[in-house]
């Protein structure tokens, strides 16, 4: 009983940790796209760096893969966390 309530509670602690890890990181992006927009650089972004931006902004809880399958071109887990770094490193040029 007490090794299957510490498996349990271990389990509920890693999600916890993901979880949260996932909402950092998605408020860090959602605040560089508007930093981008303050500084009128939103504008001169490539339209595949536009698209995952508008994405973010519009599903702020979603998990980078499913960010990644809401593109009009698919693409992976990487390569949407590969644009939303891009537009965190643009945000602070």
């Amino acid at each position: 009983m007490k090794e299957t309530k510490n498996n349990i509670n271990r389990k509920v602690n890693c999600e916890t940790a993901n979880l949260n890890k996932t909402v950092n990181a998605a408020v860090l992006q959602i605040q560089a796209i508007q930093k981008l927009k303050e500084q009128k650089k939103f504008g001169k972004l490539k339209e595949e760096l536009k698209e995952i931006a508008i994405l973010r902004e519009a599903h702020p809880e979603a998990s980078l893969t499913e960010l990644g399958q809401m593109l009009k071109e698919p693409i992976g887990k990487s390569g949407v966390n590969y644009r939303l770094k891009k537009l965190i490193e643009i945000s602070e040029e």
